[in-house]
């Protein structure tokens, strides 16, 4: 800006100044000095200028910011899609080599039965080849006696019939052991076939407990997942909540900040109940005249634009809503990576019970193409079986009907001979026909023998059938009792194991809480005016297990327990719980409003790096679920101890 020039006149100051004057005296331009209101003028563009350049900066700052989150977000999308892909190649894996074995196991089941079915046929073809041996043997026997008696039918006809008897019951004992032998072989195949077929049933006996203790598991699984997302959206709800809640608080206490926390604490201590509807009222009342003042501030501001106070305050205001918007956001971003993740989680746990269903059902379809197998087999070895007997007994009909013949025509023989001797010789043919008479009667009285022994051997075939039905249904139902003997006793064993352990939890949960009594008096001993007001004062439960007499904090335990156990947080201590360690015995203090008080080990892993980890998860799953009423009257704090026990997740007892 340049001076008005030496020994000029300066313009009038009465009227409206001109920014330049043309045509001076000696021909030169000048520019008159701004006015005041020019000057309010630059410094408002000034100031909208620097407004706008810094609304600017947090703009681009904001818009790096929300980059660099996508960018993390992308990240860890990528690196648990990564994870997802290499579980799912393990399991298809895992899945192949299952099949694998259970077909190489099919496979050798099928060869087995094979090589036995084998092995009995060239046991049969044995058999059989021996008994046609004895045949054979028996018949070329029966042609060399009967050529000898056709020789010395004359000469010693009664030592021939005596012969011929010995000889009948010799061969009737032959098959009377014959059959016996093959009566015993068959019970045997019975009972081993009887056998194999008991094992089959309790073999798909034991697959369907399994499946159906499978089917169970997985219920329990899916009923404690509902129960954890009903809780999870509870708290959810509950935390936003309490955010709205904090939020309307924080703003009131920056105008009033002594006040509130001297009245907040005097309103605790005379009564909780009255504490919150106080809280509650004070909060919608700072609510609303906070929206007042804003107002009026927003109507003085349109009003006073220039003042630079203002400009600050608002631009200060406006920091202070990006930074609660940023932290909404945020917050949203969270809850949408949790959401995301228990999708994922409720997908995995979807594909793992369908897979297990599948194999189930291979499994059972299996089983039964086995059973079916086994039981046209047993079916085609009893055919063969009947159809070997029924030769057996064909053959020796055949051979009956040859002795028979062989006999006729021996007799004819016979009847020839001694027709002709009777001629020559009268008291010969006298004998001979005394002889014969006496053959005839001996050889009914065999067959009569031979027909009461067939009935005396097929009533002890009968009663020793009986009899080995009564044996197996006797070991049958012997085995039944041992198994439900077993059963009880594995039953009592298991009982008598939990009560043990329940007693000893109980033990330990007596002598900690005696350890917690003598600390916390302790502490109350010692003067300590670094604690927090509320030590003393605060109502303070303990639980330690899975029991206790008060149900409200055993399920808040236990709603507690699942969130650590459910969320996905073994990640976070995978590679620290890899090193020895021994269980960790942990004391977690949690507030009546959800928040931890204080996280101590009764009994530390040995490795400071998983206590550590252990601090974080818990402190990173912060914000669990206020205490039901019922429990905030009776309470201020709970103390939940549990044993930390690190295998494919994180499980608490």
């Amino acid at each position: 800006m340049r001076a008005d020039p030496p020994g000029e006149p300066a313009p009038p100051q009465d009227s409206e100044p001109a920014a330049i004057a043309s045509n001076p005296p000696d021909g030169m331009t000048w520019i008159a000095p701004p006015t005041d209101a020019e000057q309010r003028q630059a410094e408002r563009e000034e100031a909208a200028r620097l407004k706008t350049a810094l609304q600017e900066a947090k703009r681009i700052e904001t818009a790096r910011l929300d980059a660099e989150r996508q960018a993390a977000a992308e990240a860890l999308r990528a690196q648990a899609a990564q994870r997802e892909a290499e579980r799912q190649e393990a399991a298809k894996a895992a899945r192949i080599e299952a099949e694998r074995q259970e077909a190489a196991l099919v496979e050798t089941t099928r060869l087995e039965a094979a090589r036995k079915e084998v092995a009995r046929q060239e046991a049969a073809r044995a058999e059989a080849a021996r008994l046609e041996l004895e045949q054979q043997e028996a018949r070329r026997q029966l042609v060399a006696r009967q050529d000898a008696a056709r020789q010395e039918a004359n000469l010693v006809e009664a030592a021939r019939l005596e012969t011929l008897r010995q000889e009948a019951i010799r061969q009737e004992a032959a098959r009377a052991d014959a059959a016996r032998l093959e009566v015993e072989r068959q019970e045997a195949t019975r009972l081993l076939t009887a056998r194999q077929e008991a094992a089959q049933q309790e073999a798909a006996r034991q697959t369907a407990v399994r499946a159906e203790a499978s089917r169970q598991e997985a219920a329990r699984a899916e009923a404690a997942r509902q129960e954890a997302e009903r809780q999870e959206a509870a708290k959810q709800a509950a935390a936003k909540q309490e955010a709205v809640r904090q939020d309307a608080a924080r703003q009131e206490a920056a105008r009033v900040e002594a006040a509130k926390q001297e009245a907040a604490r005097q309103e605790a201590l005379q009564a909780q109940a009255a504490r919150l509807e106080a809280d509650k009222q004070e909060a919608a009342k700072a609510a609303r005249l906070e929206a007042e003042r804003q107002e009026a501030l927003r109507q003085n501001t349109a009003r006073q634009e220039a003042a630079r106070a203002e400009a600050t305050r608002q631009e200060a205001e406006r920091q202070e809503a990006a930074k609660r918007l940023a932290a909404r956001q945020e917050a949203a971003r969270q809850e949408t990576a949790k959401q995301e993740a228990a999708r994922a989680q409720a997908t995995r746990e979807e594909l793992a019970r369908q897979e297990a269903a599948r194999q189930q059902a291979a499994r059972t379809e299996a089983a039964r193409l086995e059973a079916e197998r086994q039981e046209a087999t047993r079916q085609a070895a009893a055919k063969q079986e009947e159809a070997r007997q029924e030769a057996a007994r064909q053959a020796a009909a055949q051979q009956d009907a040859a002795r028979q013949a062989a006999a006729r025509a021996d007799a004819a023989r016979q009847e020839a001979a001694r027709a002709s001797a009777a001629r020559q010789e009268a008291e010969r043919q006298e004998a001979a026909a005394q002889a014969q008479a006496q053959a005839q009667a001996q050889a009914q009285a065999q067959a009569a023998a031979r027909q009461e022994a067939g009935r005396q051997e097929a009533e002890r075939l009968e009663a020793a059938k009986q009899a080995a039905a009564h044996q197996e249904a006797a070991r049958q139902d012997a085995g039944r009792q041992e198994a439900a003997r077993v059963e009880a006793a594995r039953l009592d064993a298991v009982r008598v194991a939990t009560e043990q352990r329940e007693e000893r939890l109980k033990a330990i949960g007596r002598q900690l809480n005696e350890e917690a009594d003598r600390r916390a008096a302790a502490v109350a001993a010692r003067p300590s005016p670094t604690l927090p007001s509320s030590w003393s004062s605060a109502r303070r439960g303990r639980i330690f297990g899975r029991s206790d007499t008060n149900e409200e904090m055993v399920r808040y335990a236990e709603a507690w327990s699942r969130k650590i156990e459910l969320n996905m947080t073994f990640d976070a201590i995978r590679e620290a719980a890899k090193q020895p360690h021994t269980d960790p015995l942990v004391m977690v203090a949690v507030r009546s409003d959800g928040s931890v008080e204080s996280v101590s080990f009764v009994r530390s892993s040995g490795v400071p790096a998983l206590d550590e980890a252990i601090r974080s998860v818990i402190q990173s799953q912060a914000g669990y679920p206020p205490f039901q009423p019922a429990l905030a009257r009776e309470f201020d704090v709970i103390e939940i101890r549990r044993s930390w026990h690190f295998d494919m997740a994180i499980r608490l007892y």
